[in-house]
């Protein structure tokens, strides 16, 4: 009994003054390279994300399903944390052939949005879908192989990620309350760590520790 209180107390005082005793978020993924254009024609890329808790969204201009009841939600989460320095919004449009940079400038200002917060984004098509699958797991990656012409992602999930460039916590259903109620706080925990100054993958290595 002595021992246990004794093995007890080391690390406690071992871990004292770190964050290193608390349950950490899992990780499940990170985020690949990658190049887009913002509502205002601007290139966006992985290194953007940096030093930022980036909460990642798909979704299209011409949704009338499950969109607006997303937006809902993100909005809510947009307003909690549109202060804070270190956060940010991602949306990826699912229809790019459609959704210009021109049509998601209009949309955002249908929004009334910052867009410095809340993201728009559009590009190629298969390079926004491989980004949804292999780095923000909002897609089975199988469907990669699918005629890209033939494929449409239509999903009400978000991802999660901190700012190192990891992919964190869980896959959250947009459309639930309790889903975003736990976004929201895994967002807090997030904005208190510290950043490492470097992506989880280093200078894009494959070796995600």
């Amino acid at each position: 009994m002595f021992f246990a209180v004794l093995v007890a107390a080391f690390y406690y005082f071992l871990f004292r003054g770190t964050d290193n005793w608390k349950v950490k978020l899992a990780q499940l993924s990170y985020v690949k390279p990658f190049m887009f254009k913002n509502q205002d024609g601007v290139p966006v890329t992985e290194k953007d994300l940096l030093g930022k808790v980036t909460v990642v969204e798909y979704f299209f201009t011409t949704c009338k399903g499950i969109c607006p009841k997303m937006h809902v939600g993100m909005k809510n989460i947009y307003e909690t944390y549109k202060d804070h320095p270190d956060f940010v919004i991602m949306a990826h449009t699912s229809d790019p052939e459609t959704d210009s940079v021109a049509r998601l400038k209009v949309y955002a200002d249908s929004m009334k949005i910052d867009t410095k917060k809340w993201v728009l984004l559009t590009g190629r098509k298969d390079s926004l879908y491989k980004m949804a699958r292999n780095s923000y797991l909002l897609d089975d990656p199988k469907n990669n192989f699918e005629k890209i012409e033939d494929q449409f992602i239509h999903t009400q999930f978000f991802a999660l990620v901190d700012k190192n460039g990891k992919v964190r916590g869980q896959i959250y259903d947009g459309l639930k309350t309790e889903e975003l109620e736990k976004l929201k706080k895994d967002i807090a925990t997030l904005l208190k760590e510290k950043g490492s100054g470097n992506f989880v993958n280093g200078i894009f290595t494959n070796n995600p520790q």
